[in-house]
């Protein structure tokens, strides 16, 4: 059952994220979102509002203090955190490594693995008073490396080790975790634009559902990595 429960979704203001928090709205549960743009965090709240309990924060997933406030503001306003989903990245595509700037490789770093460390770091002491779950939201270029996407590609084959390994930490507590692999998704992640053409692609229901169906599952069961494609790509 997962009515009357709290979860965090970071970048929960628009595409894949924005669909779990509208799922888990349905589910009953009280929903804490966070992004870095106040206007974006402001009106989505404002969106769900009519949906159920659902509250947020500002929240550059690359500060450490700013983390922890944020969970610490989600504690206060709902009572504790029972899931956490950790959606919020940032990718860019078409630079080789000599064309990346530091500045930018950083960014994909710190937001996709250090952003995923701090979250869970100050959230499993909350995980751990009544059990709950952890989801990572990765992507199939964390296992399958491109041109051109060096840094996206380290920041997701990372995060993928990481989500194995924290895992095998806190089963033990009560706290499940699994990493969710998406393929192509008709999101604005990256640049990208929403289109009737990219129609072939994931939609970010997908993977709304794929979070809401792991929540079923069985206390024994755990699908710890989930692969999810676009089942009818374009022929090349």
């Amino acid at each position: 059952m997962t009515e009357n429960r709290t979860a965090v979704v970071t970048g929960g203001t628009k595409g894949i994220g924005r669909a779990v928090a509208e799922t888990l709205l349905e589910r009953g549960m009280r929903v804490f979102i966070c992004a870095r743009n106040k206007t974006e965090v402001s009106e989505t709240v404002s969106d769900l509002s009519s949906r159920g309990s659902v509250a947020g924060e500002v929240c550059d997933m690359r500060s450490e203090s700013q983390v922890r406030m944020m969970l610490d503001e989600c504690v206060r306003v709902f009572g504790g955190i029972d899931v956490l989903v950790n959606n919020a990245g940032v990718g860019t595509f078409g630079e080789t490594v000599d064309e990346i700037s530091p500045e930018k490789f950083r960014q994909i770093i710190e937001t996709n693995i250090n952003g995923v460390y701090y979250a869970c770091h100050f959230a499993i002491p909350h995980l751990k008073e009544r059990g709950g779950y952890i989801f990572n939201i990765s992507s199939l270029a964390g296992q399958n490396a491109h041109p051109g996407m060096a840094a996206y590609n380290a920041s997701k084959f990372g995060l993928n080790g990481f989500s194995e390994a924290l895992m095998q930490e806190v089963r033990h507590d009560g706290i499940k975790v699994s990493y969710i692999c998406p393929g192509s998704v008709n999101t604005e992640f990256g640049g990208d634009r929403v289109s009737d053409e990219k129609a072939w692609q994931l939609q970010p229901a997908d993977i709304a559902r794929t979070v809401s169906d792991l929540l079923d599952f069985p206390p024994n069961a755990l699908p710890s990595k989930v692969e999810i494609r676009p089942s009818k790509p374009p022929k090349e």
